[in-house]
């Protein structure tokens, strides 16, 4: 089987993985240390969102560390079928929460100038979770291409 870039059990698939665990867990420490976040519908479905993330990238992790140190091939349809349907399912839950948190802040950075008004509420930090999560996003939909391309494949 050719091995594919970002692809299960490899060095580039475990990177990748590893990167949605951290950019996913940022997210989640810096929208959590903002005060006042939990009012707002929006982040706490972002928090949600990451968190999963963040669960099922460690997990992929953990069994990309394994398939590595024994020298298995994890390409068989039904694990990559299981890859696929999580990324995909992980990809569209980040991306829906990435983007109805980056609409708050719009609205009231932008348009109501309400983080102007009340210097109390602490936008900036809003505005790099969310950052953060756009970035796990592009992560994980890489993976989901890559899993997709594996399966048409296997």
């Amino acid at each position: 089987m050719k091995e594919i870039i970002g692809g299960p059990g490899t060095v580039s698939g475990l990177l990748l993985r590893i990167g949605q665990c951290v950019f996913a867990a940022a997210s989640i420490s810096i929208m959590t240390s903002a005060t006042e976040f939990a009012s707002y519908t929006s982040f706490c479905y972002l928090i949600a969102s990451m968190g999963l993330q963040l669960l099922w990238s460690f997990g992929l992790a953990c069994l990309d560390i394994y398939a590595l140190r024994r020298k298995k091939d994890l390409q068989n349809p039904v694990l990559v079928s299981l890859f696929v349907v999580g990324d995909w399912v992980t990809a569209m839950l980040s991306l829906a929460a990435a983007c109805s948190s980056a609409g708050v802040v719009v609205l009231y950075a932008r348009d109501m100038n309400f983080c102007k008004t009340h210097p109390d509420l602490p936008c900036s930090r809003y505005e790099i979770s969310i950052l953060l999560a756009f970035i796990a996003w592009l992560q994980v939909s890489i993976s989901s291409h890559v899993m997709f391309w594996i399966l048409a494949s296997v």
